[in-house]
């Protein structure tokens, strides 16, 4: 079976996200975005005050 997958052809699309506006950087090669620290203490916030422990 082909692998219909490819960077041109992604499963998921990031550039809509709400997190995108939080980007501090990127990793060079991979191009994974690197949210700000404070996106990351927001999420977490987030799923502490949501979590359904």
């Amino acid at each position: 079976m082909a692998d219909n997958h490819s960077k041109e052809n992604p499963i998921e699309r990031h550039d809509t996200a709400a997190w995108r506006g939080h980007i501090e950087s990127t990793k060079p090669e991979s191009k994974v975005p690197v949210p700000s620290e404070e996106a990351v203490m927001e999420a977490k916030e987030w799923v502490d005050t949501n979590s359904l422990s």
